[in-house]
């Protein structure tokens, strides 16, 4: 009988610890400010996402912090998750944004990555991310077949050699034989979009999302500047009905399984979409309030009608799916590893 009864007031004790220590946390962000880190240069689909969520984020969390954005490009947002996972403390006033493909350089074991990806306090997604390969109308080949025997390759343009931007030109050239020149290094959209408008590079891929719904990309597509190649997706996106995807093609050409299982492990990062996250040994009721605001936030009326306005689609992610999510994709048997690293020129 006193078993009992201390067991009821040891589970009515840590319940009361629990709930106290959550309003604690409501109570701590009132009048502070949080950094929201953004590991690509500014006017890119990554960082345009970051400034449009930040003050409904803030708005919706208790005490209404204010929430800016800095960007941190570099390294393929290498940079900014390096500083995400080592140096920002886990106290909830810092969260970022980085390029959600920045896993494969953890697998490959490159030496620039100071983070285990699975440890990061995982917050939430917007949307999914596949991506589309588009290329300047006036490059002289106009079908992939004829790019396949194009005596100049195109030039496509990339942050880095870990990302759907660089993934997907890389898998047309294994896994279909069309010769594409990488150039790296460029710290956003808005920097690619512009090297494309001077003529530097002739194509980049991006998200479909921001393809057809965001500028310069959606006038580019409208006017005939650019056309659309090739999307990563298993299926079809609805307002790219008439642009194959990766996977229809690869069976079209008769790639070799060995690719193809490549391919999905490169591709995943589309499913992570645009991953918001906090430094890893982030309190778990600071954690529970972010992850709560995040749902909460994707349904606000506010939110959805500015995103409607935008034409912008929503399909969000909860942290605790990107967290089951990220633990699943770094499991990956020595072959396959190796695969990649051949296919990315590593």
């Amino acid at each position: 009988m006193k078993k009992t009864i201390l067991s009821v007031f040891f589970a009515l004790g840590f319940v009361l610890f629990s709930n106290m220590a959550y309003a604690d946390s409501h109570d701590f962000f009132k009048g502070k400010t949080i950094r929201l880190v953004v590991g690509t240069s500014a006017g890119g689909a990554q960082d345009e996402w970051a400034r449009f969520l930040a003050p409904h984020l803030g708005r919706n969390i208790p005490g209404g912090p204010d929430i800016v954005v800095q960007n941190m490009p570099g390294a393929g947002t290498v940079i900014a998750a390096n500083y995400i996972y080592n140096i920002a403390k886990p106290d909830g006033l810092t969260i970022g944004l980085v390029n959600p493909a920045i896993y494969i350089d953890q697998l490959q074991g490159s030496k620039e990555v100071k983070f285990d990806w699975t440890k990061f306090s995982w917050i939430g997604s917007p949307e999914g991310i596949d991506q589309v390969l588009f290329i300047r109308t006036d490059f002289p080949q106009k079908t992939l077949d004829e790019l396949r025997k194009a005596p100049e390759p195109p030039r496509c343009a990339a942050t880095g050699r870990s990302g759907g931007g660089y993934f997907l030109p890389r898998l047309l050239e294994e896994g279909l034989g069309i010769k594409i020149q990488m150039v790296v290094g460029y710290g956003g959209g808005g920097d690619m979009n512009l090297a494309m408008e001077k003529g530097e590079v002739q194509c980049r891929a991006g998200t479909v999302s921001a393809y057809v719904g965001r500028e310069p990309t959606r006038t580019w597509a409208a006017n005939g500047f650019t056309r659309a190649l090739v999307q990563s997706g298993t299926k079809r996106y609805a307002k790219l009905p008439d642009v194959p995807t990766l996977y229809e093609l690869m069976e079209t050409y008769k790639t070799p399984d060995a690719t193809r299982r490549v391919a999905k492990v490169l591709l995943a990062s589309g499913d992570l979409g645009r991953p918001f996250f906090g430094p890893p040994g982030m309190a778990a009721d600071r954690l529970k309030i972010f992850r709560d605001t995040f749902t909460k936030t994707m349904k606000d009326e506010a939110l959805l009608a500015e995103a409607k306005k935008k034409q912008w689609d929503l399909d969000p992610m909860s942290g605790e799916e990107l967290e089951k999510l990220a633990k699943e994709i770094m499991v990956q048997p020595p072959e396959v590893i190796e695969r990649v690293k051949k296919i990315l020129g590593n």
